[in-house]
């Protein structure tokens, strides 16, 4: 499937990214002569990142095509993303060339930050095909994607945008009515006018008030919102009890959310001064590379407790494909590239990751044979590793595609024996890991017997391996060579 993106600066770019990554085919128009650039080097910034919040590889990249027309990016395609700078007379310019050579069951989105859809709908030739889907930079890791539409919208395309929004692990929020701002941006603005007064008044710098966020609520509100916060401020009686104690704190004078400084000439050098001693001479490429390694981590940390944009992406990644079966005969139990944050001072993978990555690999088996998360709750059963025995038999590197292949060599009563083959590019071995595991009771925490049905499926991969031989290094020991 085709996606046509008409503007190349950051934000379309960075839908291009998204979508490319998701295995979509994405063409890309801009007259700008540095576009090209700008969505190559936003696309390996996503190469890098966007991979790293999945413990499954994403589906193959999709192909990449710089279009010399809105014609030639927007024929044929499923889905046009209109990022093209916030003015509405050429933003209504640009919908009108779309739509003269659009397919007519194209969904037609605008990245817009403030325009009602309305607006962009008036004069055009099918309105109702015209709606708003605002992101938030970097598109290619960030969910949410606000989605406006107006009286007059074609409810099926706002359908489709959800469907498909969803399928490339982002967040739709689709708003009750159109308002200027949507959502999002109308708190931003409230935030960014206030610290514009700050500098302004001599009461902070740009570091100093950025330190108020990233010390405080920036970390707490990637997880809960303003509301939820509030609630938790309110104690045992919740969001009552808060509003009766904070809500008289409204009235007082402390903001000037009204009000705007000037722009003039010496702010704006005030203001640009501060923000350069503040990024201590990082470079634009280093601040978005430490942005994203961090986004990551935040995410990645969130799927654990399944809140925020964590959820979405665990969402995500349950949807997302894995070939189980290889054709060695062994079963493949984990596919993924292997992060940035894996890798340590010598350039490779971590031999932690190693052991993460094994623990992967047993529990997906796991779930094959039905020792999944009703079988815990059910049966108050689960399998403990007793036992582990890895070795390391080359490197791997940031980037890389790794994959697990697992063996069954045991499995009757009480004991599974598994040996993982981990594979990176071009199908070499680069280590192997042999685990020991008893089936254990939840409740008296002493050794049991598997539920039947386990015991089954065991013997059904049992079987299904009989012809696979026994991996060498299997039942090793360390010793000394020297």
């Amino acid at each position: 499937m085709k996606v046509g993106v008409v503007g190349g600066g950051v934000i379309g770019a960075g839908w291009a990214a998204r979508f490319l990554l998701n295995g979509w085919d994405v063409s890309v128009f801009d007259p700008n002569p540095n576009m090209e650039t700008t969505v190559l080097r936003t696309l390996t910034n996503a190469r890098r990142c966007l991979p790293s919040l999945y413990d499954k590889t994403l589906p193959v990249e999709g192909k990449l095509y710089i279009s010399n027309s809105v014609s030639e990016a927007v024929e044929n395609a499923v889905w046009i993303q209109e990022s093209v700078p916030e003015r509405l007379d050429l933003k209504k310019t640009v919908f009108s060339h779309i739509q003269n050579f659009a397919l007519r069951t194209a969904i037609i989105a605008s990245s817009t930050s403030g325009f009602k859809p309305s607006q962009l709908q008036e004069g055009a030739q099918f309105p109702e095909q015209i709606l708003v889907c605002h992101p938030f930079n970097p598109v290619y890791l960030l969910p949410l994607v606000e989605i406006v539409k107006s009286d007059i919208s074609s409810s099926s395309v706002v359908t489709r945008a959800i469907d498909i929004l969803e399928q490339i692990g982002m967040k739709p929020l689709l708003l009750r009515k159109e308002i200027d701002g949507h959502i999002a941006d109308r708190l931003i603005e409230a935030l960014w006018r206030e610290a514009l007064w700050l500098i302004h008044d001599d009461v902070a710098t740009t570091e100093e008030v950025d330190d108020a966020m990233k010390f405080a609520m920036g970390i707490r509100y990637a997880l809960m919102g303003i509301f939820e916060h509030y609630r938790l401020a309110g104690g045992e009686d919740g969001m009552r009890h808060a509003l009766e104690q904070f809500g008289p704190c409204l009235h007082w004078p402390w903001t000037k959310l009204v009000d705007v400084p000037d722009l003039t000439y010496s702010f704006i050098e005030k203001i640009a001064q501060q923000s350069d001693i503040q990024s201590k001479g990082l470079t634009i490429q280093d601040l978005e590379r430490s942005r994203d390694d961090t986004i990551v981590g935040i995410i990645r940390a969130m799927k654990k407790t399944s809140r925020g944009a964590g959820a979405t992406v665990k969402n995500h990644e349950e949807k997302l494909k894995l070939k189980t079966l290889s054709s060695s005969g062994l079963i493949q139990t984990v596919e993924r590239q292997v992060p940035s944050a894996w890798i340590d001072c010598n350039g490779h993978m971590n031999e932690a990751h190693y052991l993460e990555t094994f623990s992967q690999a047993t529990d997906a088996f796991m779930e094959l044979i039905g020792v999944d998360a009703d079988y815990l709750v059910k049966k108050d059963g689960s399998y403990f590793t007793v036992e582990t025995h890895i070795r390391h038999l080359d490197e791997v590197t940031e980037g890389e595609i790794i994959a697990v292949e697992t063996q069954v060599l045991a499995g009757e009563g009480k004991r599974m024996h598994l040996f993982h083959f981990l594979k990176g590019t071009d199908d070499r071995l680069v280590a192997t890991g042999e685990h020991m595991l008893i089936h254990v009771s939840l409740k008296t925490r002493a050794s049991s017997l598997p539920g039947l049905e386990v015991l089954e499926k065991l013997s059904y991969y049992l079987n299904l391996q009989v012809s696979c031989k026994y991996p060498e290094g299997a039942g090793k020991v360390i010793y000394n060579s020297l």
